[in-house]
């Protein structure tokens, strides 16, 4: 009896992937409501990006062979509640290298149209008036990444340019690099008054959830911006609300809890707020990467070697 060709399922054409093995038969799907198969003779599952936990999570009660689970996303809570559902030995991945890029790209954009005042003017374009002035630069200012890993390193990686007096880098737990130390998240309460700029760039883990509260918010200095293109649950949305009401913080956010932002929610008209609906890693940057990354991941599944950016294995 012939062997059945195992099936890969693809939020995009596989056609439009260059160097995926031939051993595969692969199906495309991207949260459509019909399944392209049965899910039951699929092994490698690379989930849609950028839809609910629900879609994502929908196909997997019905894949008893799966192998990976490879996500498109850096942070993999979107599907951690789903896992209960497979069986031992699955391995999940998620896309580091993928978002780095455009996730930092915006992370300046973010910090730079903030001090800069580029939503003031824009506003002020649409009423006709000129609003001149003087505005806060990055040259010489401090900054502190909170979650110095890929991204944070991409971030650090473009302010090189801009002239900042200081750079301060803030992970789990300290270590050096070549750029300087990397300090632990328990020096978070010294290091808080000494930034100008803080940007949050961690993933959303228990330790992390709430971690811009009320506290950490209260330790910046006057005058500070927040910047959160990590997850909206990563700062407390009604501790930032009272600092942005009282004008003693701006901020910048690319993610926001709840999320989507719904109509009427005091955060869209709080002052000295910059919002961006989770476009970090949403640009022309991400998927050239994305399929890169999923071509490399097939060759090694299909050869039998170690797969990249393994985040757990079920148990």
């Amino acid at each position: 009896m012939t062997a059945k060709t195992p099936d890969v399922w693809l939020p995009f054409p596989a056609e439009e992937v260059e160097g995926l093995p031939d051993c595969f038969r692969y199906r495309r799907w991207d949260g459509e409501d019909d399944f392209p198969a049965d899910p039951a003779d699929c092994t490698f599952y690379v989930t849609p990006y950028m839809k609910s936990p629900e879609v994502t999570l929908r196909p997997l009660a019905g894949m008893p062979d799966i192998e990976v689970v490879q996500t498109l996303t850096a942070g993999v809570d979107h599907v951690l509640g789903g896992l209960d559902r497979l069986p031992a030995g699955v391995r999940l991945c998620n896309a580091r290298g993928v978002h780095e890029a455009s996730t930092a790209e915006l992370a300046l954009t973010l910090v730079l149209a903030s001090l800069r005042g580029i939503p003031r003017m824009v506003r002020g374009q649409d009423r006709e008036q000129w609003l001149g002035g003087f505005y806060s630069a990055l040259a010489d200012k401090s900054v502190l990444i909170v979650g110095y890993g890929s991204v944070g390193a991409a971030v650090e990686d473009r302010l090189a340019a801009f002239e900042c007096a200081r750079i301060m880098r803030v992970a789990r737990s300290a270590r050096t690099t070549a750029r300087g130390p990397v300090h632990a998240l328990h020096d978070l309460p010294r290091l808080l008054p000494e930034a100008d700029v803080v940007i949050l760039c961690t993933p959303l883990t228990g330790a992390t959830r709430g971690l811009a509260g009320r506290d950490f918010l209260a330790a910046m200095a006057d005058g500070a911006l927040l910047v959160n293109v990590a997850r909206g649950p990563v700062v407390d949305t009604g501790a930032l609300l009272a600092e942005l009401e009282s004008g003693r913080l701006s901020a910048a956010l690319d993610v926001t809890d709840p999320e989507p932002l719904p109509a009427g929610h005091p955060l869209w008209h709080a002052p000295h707020v910059l919002i961006t609906p989770h476009v970090g890693g949403s640009s022309s940057a991400f998927e050239p990467r994305a399929k890169r990354l999923v071509a490399r991941q097939l060759g090694r599944f299909a050869a039998g070697e170690p797969l990249e950016n393994t985040v757990l294995i079920t148990s």
